[in-house]
């Protein structure tokens, strides 16, 4: 049993699929605060954060905690959140028939282990219908998601080629806590 402190549906999705037990105790960290020029500093500095947020919360060797954050880079770009349809348009152009990088920080703390790890997974998209993506727009699903991006969603059928773990650009590289978990 862990404790995923994350409010993240697709995180929840990945551990469940997995066969992880855990409990869903979201942390408050405001990520408008970080500075970062490069994607894998903006994912340490936002799940380090969060990790610092659980740890005066939780106790770790009571419970394991995971904190996760994920962010979306395409054409140099750092593609956060988008806080308004508008801005989340221009973030999901900026990926269109482009490479969009996906990456994912995680920290896992037990009282026997401290895991950390970065990791990226790189779709090549195929370039969005326009009616198709005003739908997506339309539908909301996009709030919330780091490059208004979902892989397992609006994108899914654009893509063209992948490299890497479909469960990084969910939010949580699975693949990688697993093996610490036995």
């Amino acid at each position: 049993m862990l404790r995923l402190c994350s409010q993240s549906p697709s995180r929840a999705l990945l551990l469940k699929n997995a066969g992880i037990d855990f409990v869903q105790s979201p942390v408050d960290y405001n990520e408008d605060q970080i500075i970062a020029n490069s994607p894998k500093n903006f994912v340490y500095q936002a799940s380090y954060g969060k990790f610092q947020a659980a740890l005066k919360a939780y106790d770790f060797n009571a419970m394991p905690i995971l904190c996760s954050d994920t962010v979306i880079t395409a054409q140099d770009k750092i593609l956060r959140k988008a806080k308004s349809i508008e801005e989340a348009k221009e973030i999901l152009l900026t990926q269109s028939g482009k490479v969009t990088s996906i990456v994912t920080c995680m920290i896992y703390k037990s009282s026997q282990l401290e895991l950390i790890d970065i990791s990226t997974t790189d779709y090549l998209f195929d370039t969005f219908d326009e009616e198709d993506l005003q739908n997506y727009l339309d539908s909301g699903e996009w709030q919330g998601k780091a490059g208004a991006c979902m892989v397992e969603g609006f994108c899914k059928a654009y893509i063209k080629e992948v490299k890497g773990y479909e469960s990084c650009a969910m939010g949580l590289s699975v693949e990688k806590l697993l093996p610490w978990l036995t």
